[in-house]
């Protein structure tokens, strides 16, 4: 019985040094881990209380792409105890570009019934290289097209290259994580995809918590590849080698931004009959680059 104080105190020494387990459901307030060879030289970790932070980030407004159905606009991107929270919510009110008879998906709609936000590091924010993670948390719930991608600063799209950290969506209805990186092609506004999905099914028959749950989006990007994982799961290698254009340039040798944004519709499905706000939290973004 005399020795069993000294074990405890043994025992709270151990787990004191190796640190408390991260909890899975709660936004991450540790300071960024240290990565083996790499230096921290971004981090954005939302901890704090309001409008993102405007030297990083701005916003994209109205209908954008794909003939998704939020109109975008800032004020659907908060940030609060520990997190960036982007909503997606139900409203209706006129289309401010709405013009009778127009051919274009944006501008013959008379109403917005949903809104979201999209925020980019466009002129703020870009990187060569390097180890990119985003630990956040997805909604899954029908309708929501949440997405981590980045776009490179010279050329149209896609000759100007873009990385899918994280889509989710329905392809052919069924709910997936994808993983992808386009090039350009010699048909304009036609990309070349190296795609891969892993169903939300396959990962809830590991994990049945895991849309309840924050998750680590990484892409590992050199000057030969492409690796993008999630919780250190490798889902897709793309070769660089593989990523030239037409015109002999290659979008993965210059520098990208980042863009986080909800998506409501399209590929995302019908969120009419879905529960609102649809969320989409992100807890921290941080680039790592070989260095000491």
């Amino acid at each position: 019985m005399k020795f069993l104080p000294v074990l405890i105190i043994s025992f709270s020494s151990i787990v004191s040094a190796m640190g408390a387990t991260t909890n899975p459901y709660t936004p991450d307030a540790s300071q960024p881990k240290k990565v083996a060879g790499m230096k921290l030289i971004f981090s954005e970790e939302f901890n704090y209380e309001g409008v993102p932070n405007p030297e990083i980030w701005s916003f994209e407004n109205g209908f954008k792409r794909n003939e998704e159905l939020q109109w975008y606009q800032s004020k659907n991107a908060n940030c609060k105890n520990g997190c960036l929270i982007i909503e997606g919510k139900k409203e209706n009110f006129p289309n401010p570009n709405y013009i009778p008879e127009s051919k274009s998906w944006k501008t013959n709609r008379p109403n917005v019934n949903y809104t979201a936000a999209s925020l980019i590091s466009m002129n703020k924010k870009s990187w060569l290289f390097g180890r990119f993670e985003v630990r956040a948390r997805i909604d899954t719930a029908m309708g929501a097209w949440p997405a981590i991608w980045t776009l490179g600063i010279d050329k149209e799209w896609p000759s100007c290259g873009e990385v899918d950290m994280l889509e989710f969506y329905r392809p052919d209805g069924v709910p997936s994580i994808l993983a992808n990186v386009a090039s350009g092609t010699n048909v304009r506004y036609k990309g070349k995809w190296d795609s891969v999905k892993k169903t939300l099914a396959s990962l809830m028959a590991k994990d049945k918590k895991w849309p309840e749950k924050f998750h680590i989006w990484r892409m590992d990007w050199n000057e030969d590849s492409i690796n993008l994982y999630v919780d250190n799961e490798l889902l897709n290698t793309t070769l660089l080698s593989e990523t030239i254009n037409v015109d002999g340039s290659n979008p993965f040798l210059q520098q990208h931004y980042l863009l986080l944004n909800l998506a409501l519709g399209a590929n995302g499905g019908d969120p009419s009959q879905s529960h609102f706000p649809i969320t989409f939290e992100v807890d921290y973004v941080r680039v790592y680059q070989s260095g000491k």
